[in-house]
């Protein structure tokens, strides 16, 4: 059957709807209704719909949903059921920290081998993972039929290991790197923003600590 493509913004926001519900489980709640939803997240009560509707996802009118059948649903539209087997490359700071977090599973990514170029980090294990040396990756990710590449390098090195990631026959790109990859069109890639997502709180504390500042009084209206 073929899968119709999704806006990513709809992508974006499911996760959003998935943590919630799961919190309503953990709460024993039954039944969410779109509304309620919407109010929680700060998203209009239309749009949730319309993204819950995409995961074939159908309630009852003026009841709601069911919170077991609705989380079922978002983890079968996101492939979240079905764990894809990762390849992360760096076993730096960044890449050490990704593969303790115990929630990728959880989302249908298990990162099951990581490389550094740095022979004093191969053959050490972390997390139960163990670090191999970079230039087995192509073999082995051939091999394995590994179909996700997550990129935790410097951003000298990135472009060359996503060359390396192509040649492997690697399909999707999780991009740590603050650089633009040049791949051929055919190629997954999400790249982690985290330079412009630092960039934007940066420029709003700045804003608000101007305000603040505006609004003190001065020494001539004490």
């Amino acid at each position: 059957m073929k899968m119709e493509p999704v806006p990513e913004p709809t992508l974006r926001r499911l996760p959003r709807y998935y943590h919630l519900l799961r919190r309503l489980q953990e709460n024993g709640q039954e039944i969410v209704s779109a509304t309620m939803m919407a109010e929680e997240l700060g998203i209009h009560h239309t749009q949730v719909r319309k993204d819950l509707a995409a995961t074939g996802s159908v309630g009852k009118p003026k009841v709601g949903h069911r919170v077991d059948d609705l989380i079922q649903s978002i983890e079968r539209f996101l492939n979240w059921n079905n764990s894809s087997d990762a390849f992360l490359v760096g076993a730096g700071n960044l890449g050490l920290a990704l593969l303790g977090y115990q929630g990728f599973e959880k989302a249908g990514i298990k990162i099951v081998a990581a490389f550094d170029a740095n022979p004093a980090k191969v053959g050490q294990q972390f997390q139960g993972v163990t670090v191999l040396p970079t230039e087995k990756f192509e073999d082995l990710a051939k091999r394995m039929h590994i179909s996700i590449g997550i990129i935790a390098v410097p951003e000298a090195k990135a472009q060359e290991i996503a060359n390396m990631m192509v040649r492997s026959g690697i399909q999707a790109i999780w991009n740590f790197a603050p650089l633009t990859l040049d791949l051929p069109q055919s190629m997954i890639v999400e790249n982690v923003e985290l330079y412009s997502s630092l960039a934007i709180i940066s420029r709003k504390l700045a804003e608000r600590h101007r305000s603040q500042a505006k609004v003190l009084p001065t020494h001539s209206e004490k």
